[in-house]
């Protein structure tokens, strides 16, 4: 019975690396503890897949951080500022290039294609001297064979580690980052030749790259990459995977023509037409690893439909070839439903987390062997009926609305430059104007207050009175520091997703699901099992508090529809875009009541607008369309004076540039100094912007506290670009993760960088 998962979480079932992680960090532990709680937690995953009778179980897709920069780290690929002098690379080098240290800045971290995980990008050019300097996939391997279990290693493959990759600083960018295969073949050789030697019988090499838009000769660099690596590859077979999306026809003949690989992965899940691919024409005598069991949601699996695809490949590439797999690694999905104490029978009936896809991917290979279990797909014929005729899933009304948009357009009546200039007259704001993007550092103190309310140990009026004092304290700083635009801080959000959809209809909650972002951040997606309404305002009573308590204006925070659909688990019983309306319309009678009472100033953030465009561009037209429409509906009733404002995060924006224009807000912030300021080309490029626009000028994610002269230093390069009347100061992101000590200096530098400049434009003048 064969049976596959392309990967598996990584932080533990109650983010136990999280915590030893955050503890080594902070000096609170030793190196060797975390590699303690690491071990065990691979030893547990191991010998938990060996148990259900998994036959390919995945080693290496375990990181301490990030799959591409332990790759970066096993080709010795260190950015030359991290002082690293050759040798095995330690956790000191590691964690300096994933998260920066006190004398240099983190490596850029962008989105793991079209997931909310993000990496961290390889800086490459013609003179990195690759060298094999971390052996932890063969120890990964030896680790498990030592307990019992005999695995399949995974390595990141080498083409798509070079496409994933950038030119490092002060290489041009034209600069062709495949010229270096010939480079880091070699190390690729020695390490499946140390696997090989270990006892390997399989390696995994993850090519998720192919189901992208390439070209001629980016497809022929993985002909001429497994050529190279054929000799080496002998005496172990190999399995090319991909995922996330259809392999396109000419890459699908370019991967199944490979030589020296056994077998091939796919995504059957979001690749739905890979099958009319894989039934035209696959290579006999390969091995079909069919990815049937969603690794990216967690409804539970359809196994009468899933089991009628495997019957259908089956008469295709036989019985012996076709291995039953998940559709990419479990990484984005929660990882064990047992631990969800606090959600209904019902619902629970409908999901399954990574452990239970586990168990869905083995009982489809006992059933494709002819050993179907019965009671257990009984039970999920039971409960996938019960999902189809369940009241609390549809609500007509709703629906009607949401139907009610998709022919139209809706935006603001006035144009945006004229909209500014009302907004001006009414909020008075200096050239420059300083703001933050929302939150505020969220101390142990103030979750310890939120999670006795929770449980109802704390009483309502104490829980209100607590976080009105944290409000007035943020806002009291950001007064002391002299900046223009106020946050509240958001001591009463727990995650800037899960805060909404706990307040609307349609969503559900956990109490373990979390999913690793990046690093040790995870974030515990909502599920949204039902269609979405607000039944009363969610945000009014504490932003209304915190405008009472400042003659300055305060922002009203939302989180926009676009990113509350991106960053849940999403239903997968109608199109997104639908979805993606209702909780539009929600967030618009938020923004009506918030500008009712007096707010001014409302940010409605699109964190996630770029990092749901589908990996095809044949298919972006139609989701940038919904996407953009979705934002435009939740702000085209407001009055001209009250200036909306958006945030996005990490990605390169300059290919949607015109989509974001189109969203039409009076002010957007975007990430920008941890992507080498990759922003700023795109008006270098002649791209006009009229509305006001704040890229970050300094990296949230890194404790580091940049000088007032590099702010100042990266404001004047905006300067070069945008005009001053549209200009912002802001960081990239919210300020939750960082400490006071960190924040205050930061956000005084910030003050005094733009109070710099703004001199310096006076002087001028």
């Amino acid at each position: 019975m064969a049976s596959h998962v392309v990967g598996y979480p990584r932080m533990g079932p109650k983010r136990e690396l999280k915590f030893a992680l955050e503890s080594f960090w902070d000096g609170k532990s030793s190196a060797e503890d975390l590699k303690k709680v690491a071990a065990d937690l691979r030893s547990s995953i191991w010998k938990q897949m060996a148990a259900v009778g998994i036959k390919y179980i995945p080693s290496n897709t375990f990181a301490y951080y990030d799959q591409v920069l332990d790759t970066t780290a096993m080709l010795g690929a260190v950015p030359s500022r991290y002082g690293w002098n050759g040798g095995e690379i330690e956790f000191d080098t590691y964690f300096s290039m994933a998260r920066g240290n006190a004398s240099v800045p983190a490596m850029e971290m962008t989105k793991w294609f079209d997931t909310n995980y993000h990496f961290i990008v390889p800086e490459l050019g013609p003179d990195v001297n690759f060298c094999y300097a971390s052996h932890k996939a063969v120890d990964e391997y030896k680790e498990a064979k030592a307990l019992g279990v005999d695995t399949v290693p995974v390595l990141v493959g080498p083409v798509s580690y070079l496409l994933l990759s950038k030119p490092a600083k002060g290489v041009e960018k034209s600069f062709s980052l495949l010229s270096l295969l010939d480079k880091i073949l070699p190390i690729y050789k020695e390490v499946v030749t140390e696997l090989k030697a270990a006892g390997a019988s399989w390696i995994q090499f993850d090519e998720p790259t192919l189901v992208k838009d390439l070209d001629s000769h980016q497809l022929h660099a993985f002909t001429s990459a497994y050529s190279e690596l054929e000799s080496s590859l002998s005496g172990v077979n190999v399995l090319i995977e991909t995922y996330f999306a259809d392999v396109p026809a000419e890459a699908f003949k370019t991967l199944t023509s490979l030589k020296g690989v056994t077998g091939f992965g796919f995504d059957l899940i979001r690749g739905t037409k890979t099958l009319d691919l894989i039934k035209g024409g696959f290579p006999s005598g390969k091995y079909l690893f069919a990815g049937v069991v969603d690794g990216r949601n967690i409804w539970a699996n359809d196994l009468v439909g899933s089991l009628s695809i495997l019957q259908s490949l089956e008469a295709i590439v036989g019985k012996d070839k076709l291995v039953v797999s998940t559709s990419c690694s479990l990484l984005h999905t929660a990882v064990d439903l047992v631990n969800e104490t606090k959600l209904d029978k019902e619902l629970k009936s409908w999901l399954a987390f990574a452990a239970q896809k586990v168990v869905e991917v083995n009982a489809l290979a006992k059933a494709l062997a002819g050993h179907q279990d019965e009671a257990f797909f009984s039970a999920n014929v039971a409960a996938q009926a019960s999902r189809k005729v369940s009241p609390r899933v549809t609500n007509e009304a709703v629906q009607k609305a949401a139907a009610a948009l998709k022919g139209s357009d809706h935006r603001r009546v006035t144009n945006v430059s004229a909209r500014l200039d009302a907004q001006q007259k009414k909020l008075n704001l200096p050239v420059l104007p300083t703001t933050t993007i929302g939150s505020f550092p969220q101390t142990m103190e103030l979750r310890r207050v939120r999670r006795e309310y929770k449980a109802k140990k704390v009483s309502e009026e104490n829980y209100i009175n607590s976080i009105k004092e944290e409000i007035n304290k943020v806002v009291k700083l950001q007064e002391e520091l002299d900046i223009d635009v106020l946050v509240h801080g958001e001591p009463e959000r727990n995650d800037m997703v899960e805060y909404f959809g706990e307040q609307l209809s349609g969503f559900a909650f956990t109490v373990n699901g979390w999913v690793q972002s990046y690093g040790s951040r995870c974030v515990k997606p909502p599920i949204i099992y039902g269609d979405v309404s607000r039944p009363k305002p969610m945000t009014v009573f504490w932003s209304s508090m915190a405008q009472s308590m400042t003659a300055r204006p305060m922002k009203g925070m939302l989180t926009g529809p676009v990113t509350i659909l991106n960053w849940s688990f999403v239903r997968n019983d109608q199109p997104r875009f639908e979805t993606c309306y209702q909780i539009a319309l929600a967030i618009k009678d938020e923004v009506e009541d918030l500008e009712k009472a007096g707010i001014n100033v409302i940010q409605i953030d699109e964190a996630a607008l770029r990092e749901g465009l589908p990996l095809r561009k044949s298919e972006e037209a139609f989701y940038l369309e919904w996407a953009v429409h979705s934002f435009r509906i939740t702000n085209c009733g407001v009055l001209d004076t009250t200036q909306i404002h958006t945030h996005m995060c990490y990605s390169n924006f300059n290919d949607i540039i015109h989509s974001i224009i189109d969203m039409d807000a009076d002010v957007i912030t975007i990430e920008n100094s941890r992507s080498d300021e990759k922003l700023l080309s795109v008006f270098r490029e002649g791209v006009k912007y009229g509305a006001g626009i704040g890229p970050g000028v300094y990296d949230i994610h890194s404790p580091r506290i940049p000088s007032t002269d590099e702010i100042a230093d990266r404001i004047n390069k905006m300067l070069q670009v945008l005009e001053t009347n549209i200009l912002w100061v802001n960081p990239d992101c919210g300020l939750k993760t960082r400490k006071y000590t960190e924040v205050k200096p930061a956000l005084l530098n910030m003050v005094a960088a733009a109070k710099l400049i703004r001199t310096q434009l006076a002087s001028t003048k």
